[in-house]
């Protein structure tokens, strides 16, 4: 297969929808001489966050000189940012390759998901590539994900919160009983310990499987000490001031203190110094998540506002960071899965807005912009319009903005993909 004909055959996957547990991926592993046993890994779950540790790891691990593969999910506008190396994406011939592979190895009758058959191309990938570490990040949930088949040298769970409840639960308790099971038999864990009610659930599992727990705000913890800029307290005690914190949000202090804590726990097999944390810090990017840059349109410039906010976690995080930045007036372009449950910072945020416009990412579950109209006060449907196709929706709104203004693209990281693609052109 050439690569379009390989993303079409992965994307004939996606038929087979979400299918949680771990028999599908061990057999396939198996298969394919199980690549994961060469490999040194590091796991992340959680809810919100993931993204962000991930390539805050990736840029540190990347500038201290090591091979670092990064398998994340969803992607914005290429298939191939799933398959990072350092600075690279797998190219079009190797993952065309890969997928061949995989398509003419499957044993008889076997479906794999689209999420199963990407997990196993990354692994297979980064065996290929004889990577030093691996950032391995779960689809969602943790326990029956397929990226659990694996068992890391250290387990990091970030911030938990509501999402996916059809499939992990209607509860914080329950989500963090999934999010758990990533955790292995005295493998070392570094959770952000937020949430009350995730807290219990995240110890409980430690004691039960011996391993080592690593609390932010308790073993360690980060403060911001500039603009761009954060003190992290380490796990030795000692203090490093004044790192860079080129991610935007206060959440990411949160982010790179976790990612910092786990540089700590692996110095043993993978040494970082602090003059390649800072070296490194200063190249963490992360696009799609508070990513802000200006655009011409008609000879005036417009300033972009990209977040993938999707749940209400998400979006409050986005309410909190737009409060904090100056403009004129907020313009909003929202889209979102129809399997969303929002809260009152949802509300808030399109309250905050001058106008706002539902759209329709293109996803199969996206829901539809009349839909979320009808859910909206009254007073938020005054200022309120629905255009289905995206590209109409950004005319729309990039012909009404002025220069001071703020154009915010959130809902969903298909929207933001599809927008970030359209205004620059350019892969992540």
């Amino acid at each position: 297969m050439n690569y379009q004909e390989a993303l079409q055959w992965m994307d004939e996957r996606q038929q087979f929808t979400i299918k949680l547990g771990l028999a599908t991926t061990r057999t396939l592993l198996a298969q394919f001489g199980n690549p994961h046993k060469q490999l040194r890994i590091i796991h992340i779950a959680g809810t919100n966050g993931k993204g962000s540790v991930g390539a805050t790891l990736l840029a540190i691990l990347s500038a201290a000189g090591y091979r670092t593969g990064f398998y994340s999910s969803p992607h914005l506008s290429d298939f191939r940012e799933r398959f990072r190396l350092n600075t690279t994406f797998i190219t079009q011939e190797r993952c065309a390759d890969l997928i061949t592979t995989l398509a003419t190895g499957l044993p008889e009758g076997m479906q794999p998901t689209y999420f199963e058959c990407a997990t196993l191309l990354a692994l297979l990938w980064f065996a290929d590539q004889q990577t030093d570490a691996v950032i391995l990040e779960t689809g969602m949930g943790g326990r029956l994900d397929a990226t659990n088949a694996v068992t890391p040298l250290l387990s990091i769970i970030t911030d938990i919160s509501l999402d996916h409840e059809q499939y992990l639960g209607s509860t914080i308790t329950a989500i963090a009983n999934e999010k758990a099971g990533i955790i292995k038999s005295e493998v070392p864990v570094i959770f952000s310990g937020r949430h009350r009610d995730a807290l219990p659930v995240i110890m409980a599992r430690c004691r039960q499987q011996n391993s080592p727990l690593y609390l932010y705000g308790q073993h360690f913890s980060g403060a911001r000490s500039g603009e761009q800029t954060l003190t992290y307290q380490a796990l030795t005690g000692r203090t490093h001031p004044r790192l860079p914190l080129p991610l935007q949000g206060d959440h990411q202090i949160v982010n790179t203190s976790l990612a910092l804590a786990a540089l700590e726990l692996l110095d043993r097999h993978l040494p970082v110094t602090p003059d390649q944390w800072h070296t490194g810090l200063q190249q963490v990017h992360w696009s799609g998540r508070l990513e802000r840059f200006s655009v011409v349109f008609s000879e005036k410039t417009v300033d972009i506002l990209l977040d993938g906010a999707h749940n209400e976690a998400g979006v409050l995080a986005l309410l909190r960071s737009v409060q904090q930045m100056h403009y004129q007036r907020l313009f909003l372009l929202w889209g979102n899965m129809s399997d969303k449950v929002l809260g009152p910072a949802y509300l808030e945020l399109l309250d905050t807005a001058e106008m706002v416009v539902l759209t329709r990412p293109e996803s199969p579950r996206s829901a539809e912009p009349l839909a979320l109209f009808a859910e909206l006060p009254i007073a938020v449907q005054q200022k309120t319009t629905c255009i289905s196709s995206v590209e109409q929706a950004m005319i729309h709104l990039l012909e009404r903005t002025a220069p001071g203004d703020l154009l915010c693209i959130a809902g969903s990281l298909y929207l933001v993909g599809h927008v970030r693609q359209q205004l620059l052109g350019d892969p992540v």
